[in-house]
C-alpha cells in the first residue's frame, strides 16, 4: 500500500478527500457556510472569559479562523493544520500538513484546539478525539463544529430513490454522520471533562439540484467514502434531480439544503475544574 492511500477497510479515501480539498482551494473555495460556522464557533469562545496563549487550527481551509483566533486577547502562538498543501492560502500562520487519522503533535501541546467543519472526516471519530484530548495542556479546550446527522438529509433522499429507480441499487453517496445524542458522550469516552454538544440548523436555498452539487465539491466536501462508487449515471443525476424538486422544492422553484452543524466543547481534565455546565441543547437557526 502506497503512503497516501487508506487501507481497504478504511471508512474514507484518504487521498481522494485531501484532492478534493486541494482542488477547492485552487478554484476558489466556496466558503459562505465555512465561515458562518467560523463566526458562531468564535461566537461561542466569546462567551469563555480566559486567555488561550498556545492555540491549534485543525483543518484550515483560507486561514480565515486562524486569523481570527490569533487576533483575541492572550493568544500567542496559532498553528494551521491543513489537510492538503494548496488548501490554505497565505503563509502568514505556521502550517503543518496532518491528518485527522494522526495527528501529528506532542502531548500538551495546546491550550485551545479549534477545529471547524473537519471532524466529520475522521473515520475513527472516538480515536481522534483522544488524539486532540492528549495534545491538550490540563484544562485546555477543544471547541469543534461538525455536520451533523441531519445534513444534507433531501440529497441523500432523492439519490437514493433515484438510484434504486433507474439502477435497481443503491450506492453510498453521503457521508455518515453523528447525531446530537452521541456527541457529549463521545467527548466523554475519549476522556473530556464537561462535555457539551449542541446543534444548529442552517439552511440554504439553490435553484436546483446540480447548483448544490457544485457548490459542494466547491467546498471540498464531496463523497470521499471508499465504497463509493467513482461516477453517477446521467439518467440517475436527472432523476435524483427531479425527485429533490418535486419532494423538496418551495413555491419560486428553488430547492433546499440542510446543514446540521453540531458544536462540540470538552476540557481536559484538570484538579481546579468543578461541576459540569449545562447539558446538551439544540438551537435552530
Amino acid at each position: 500500500m502506497k503512503p497516501d492511500e487508506s487501507p481497504p477497510t478504511a471508512l474514507f479515501d484518504r487521498r481522494a478527500w485531501r484532492l478534493h480539498r486541494a482542488r477547492a482551494a485552487r478554484v476558489g473555495t466556496v466558503d459562505f457556510l465555512p465561515r458562518e460556522v467560523d463566526e458562531r464557533l468564535i461566537d461561542r469562545l466569546d462567551l469563555i472569559a480566559r486567555d488561550f496563549p498556545d492555540v491549534l487550527d485543525l483543518g484550515a481551509r483560507d486561514l480565515s479562523l486562524a486569523r481570527a483566533l490569533r487576533q483575541r486577547p492572550g493568544t500567542n502562538r496559532v498553528v494551521a493544520a491543513v489537510p492538503a498543501p494548496h488548501s490554505a492560502l497565505g503563509r502568514d500562520v505556521p502550517l503543518v500538513s496532518a491528518d485527522l487519522e494522526l495527528v501529528p503533535f506532542a502531548e500538551a501541546s495546546f491550550d485551545l484546539v479549534a477545529s471547524s467543519l473537519m471532524l466529520h472526516w475522521a473515520g475513527d471519530l472516538p480515536g481522534a478525539l483522544v488524539q486532540l484530548r492528549r495534545i491538550l495542556k490540563p484544562d485546555g479546550l477543544l471547541l469543534a463544529a461538525l455536520l451533523g446527522g441531519q445534513t444534507l438529509v433531501e440529497l441523500r433522499t432523492a439519490l437514493f430513490e433515484a438510484e434504486l429507480e433507474v439502477e435497481g441499487g443503491v450506492s453510498p453517496r453521503v457521508s455518515p454522520t453523528i447525531e446530537l445524542g452521541d456527541a457529549a458522550a463521545l467527548l466523554q469516552r475519549a476522556g473530556f471533562a464537561m462535555p457539551v454538544a449542541d446543534s444548529e440548523t442552517i439552511t440554504v436555498t439553490y435553484a436546483n439540484a446540480l447548483a448544490l452539487m457544485r457548490d459542494l465539491r466547491g467546498m471540498g466536501e464531496t463523497n470521499a467514502l471508499s465504497a463509493r462508487r467513482r461516477f453517477l449515471r446521467r439518467a440517475t443525476l436527472a432523476r435524483a434531480s427531479a425527485i429533490y424538486a418535486e419532494r423538496f422544492g418551495d413555491a419560486g422553484g428553488r430547492i433546499t439544503a440542510t446543514f446540521e452543524v453540531l458544536f462540540l466543547t470538552g476540557w481536559a481534565p484538570h484538579p481546579s475544574q468543578k461541576s459540569p455546565p449545562p447539558g446538551p441543547r439544540r438551537r435552530i437557526g
